[in-house]
C-alpha cells in the first residue's frame, strides 16, 4: 500500500503467435491494462486482483527474425517511440552541423573549435 510499481517488459513481441493469432503472454498484460488486474481462480471470495498505481513500460525490436507484430488491441495502450538507424556519414553530418553552429559564436578558442570533427567521432564511438 502506498507504493507505485513500474513493470518493464523487454522484447514484448517475442512470444510466438498461436494458431488463432493470439500471443498469450501479451494477452495477460493486455488484461492488466484493459481491466486493471487479473483473475485469481484459487480465491473464491475475491477472484479479481486489481492493481493500482501500476505502469507498464515495454521495449521491442522491429518484427522479423523470430519477433512478431503485436496485436492492435495491445498496441492501442502504448505510446510508440521509434528510432531510425542512420549510417555514419549521416550521423557525422548531423552532429557536425550542430557543433559548427554551437562553435560559431566565437566564445571558444580556435583550439577548441578545431576539435569539432574529433568530438563528433568520439560521440559516434560512444553511441555505438
Amino acid at each position: 500500500m502506498g507504493h507505485k510499481i513500474i513493470i518493464f517488459v523487454d522484447d514484448l513481441n517475442m512470444p510466438m503467435v498461436e494458431q488463432y493469432g493470439a500471443q498469450p503472454p501479451i494477452e495477460i498484460l493486455r488484461q492488466l491494462l484493459d481491466q486493471g488486474g487479473w483473475y485469481d481462480l484459487k480465491d473464491n471470495k475475491h477472484p479479481f486482483r486489481q492493481f493500482v498505481d501500476c505502469m507498464l513500460i515495454c521495449a521491442m525490436g522491429p518484427p522479423g527474425g523470430g519477433k512478431a507484430k503485436i496485436t492492435p488491441r495491445m498496441q492501442r495502450h502504448m505510446n510508440v517511440v521509434a528510432f531510425a538507424f542512420f549510417d555514419d556519414n549521416v550521423m557525422k553530418s548531423i552532429y557536425g552541423s550542430i557543433l559548427k553552429w554551437f562553435f560559431r559564436e566565437g566564445e571558444f578558442s580556435s583550439d577548441v573549435s578545431q576539435l569539432e570533427s574529433k568530438l563528433v567521432e568520439a560521440t559516434l564511438s560512444i553511441y555505438k
